[in-house]
């Protein structure tokens, strides 16, 4: 019998297992995934996630091995549009940190195993729970073959935007379709932009670009349709006709496609069963705020687990956060909508007098700052 078995050791099942670990709790995490995946595709930590990484001891690890953004700057058809400076939003971290998520998964897998080295079980695939008011049973698989009933007091899920606990508990979705679709790459950095997050707001469609460590630049931009053979050479093409940036298709070291769409668990609360991360909220990864909000998440939950399974009563409790974390969830969304609207094709006219009117409103200090602060999740 567990206290908490988690299910996913993605970055947000990871720092959840290291916050209930560091209160002496019995935790199992559960992840099918054999070895930890090198992909990276969440790159963006905002101020408030890492201060609650700090809780567990991560953020100054992380800190050491990424890019720490404090400016950004737009550009139109070769003009500067306007700059934005991040370094106001926080005392702590003046800045959005700049990291493969691969990095961010071995800092928190190193925390948990520090912690307890035989919480994370890798390649044991959960089936089914059954909460029974008492427990919940859990069915897995270790290595496709051998079936294993776990016992554990609560149980959250952590298995991402395809969950399969989600899907078994039936519960009602809030799910929006974009029409927006993107291709990324990684590219090494040749631009004269150091440390600065670009945008590049044209009317055939935004591109982005942020720094990584290693020298090395995500560029991502949106397509008028989705892309189903995502190549180098048409995502260096797209950066050369809109920015008139050359990328080395050579140094290319990830290359991704994908459509957008948002979906929002009506409850993430199920009895010993609770949603967390994308099982309970995708968000559009313009923004990056996903994973972000997963750990804010996370950080509010685990105190509440806690003091539930130390046998305090805690409904309430577990009422306002479903309630607090739904509406900061809403917020990501439209945020996320925000974004994908300032990139969106638009005739030239009226993108430059769009451009305009931004460019005006970031020179006025507040204005700047609020808009600064959204950015960055505050």
């Amino acid at each position: 019998m567990h206290d908490v078995i988690i299910v996913g050791a993605g970055p947000v099942g990871l720092f959840m297992g290291a916050l209930l670990l560091r209160q002496g709790l019995d935790v199992s995490i559960l992840e099918q995934r054999g070895t930890r995946g090198e992909q990276s595709r969440a790159i963006g930590i905002h101020p408030p996630a890492l201060a609650v990484l700090d809780t567990v001891e991560a953020a100054s690890t992380l800190a050491d091995q990424g890019i720490r953004i404090a400016h950004g700057t737009a550009y139109s058809r070769g003009r500067k549009v306007a700059g934005l400076d991040f370094s106001g939003t926080s005392s702590a971290f003046p800045f959005i940190l700049s990291v493969p998520q691969a990095i961010t998964g071995q800092v928190l897998e190193d925390t948990v195993r520090t912690l307890d080295p035989d919480a994370l079980c890798r390649g044991v695939e959960v089936l089914d729970v059954f909460d029974d008011g008492g427990s919940v049973l859990v069915r897995a698989a270790r290595c496709r073959t051998e079936v294993l009933e776990l016992t554990a007091r609560l149980v959250i899920a952590a298995d991402g935007a395809r969950s399969r606990i989600r899907s078994q508990l039936g519960q009602q979705e809030k799910v929006r379709h974009y029409p927006d679709c993107y291709i990324m790459g990684d590219f090494g950095d040749n631009t004269p932009n150091g440390h600065d997050a670009v945008l590049f707001l044209e009317p055939q469609g935004i591109v982005e670009c942020f720094p990584l460590p290693g020298g090395i630049r995500r560029w991502v931009v949106r397509l008028g349709e989705p892309c189903t053979e995502p190549t180098a050479q048409l995502l260096a093409q797209l950066v050369r006709v809109r920015t008139a940036t050359h990328l080395d298709v050579e140094s290319n070291s990830m290359l991704s496609a994908f459509e957008v769409r948002s979906r929002l668990a009506r409850r993430t609360i199920h009895g010993r069963v609770a949603l967390l991360g994308d099982a309970a909220h995708e968000i559009s990864p313009i923004g990056g705020q996903g994973m972000n909000l997963g750990w804010l998440d996370a950080a509010a939950l685990a105190p509440i687990v806690g003091r539930a399974l130390a046998g305090e009563p805690v409904g309430r409790e577990l009422q306002d956060y479903e309630q607090s974390r739904y509406r900061a969830a809403l917020r990501a969304v439209r945020q996320a909508g925000l974004n994908m609207v300032l990139g969106r094709p638009l005739p030239p006219q009226l993108l430059a007098a769009r451009n305009r009117m931004f460019g005006r409103g970031i020179a006025m200090p507040a204005v700047a700052d609020l808009v600064a602060r959204r950015f960055t999740m505050h």
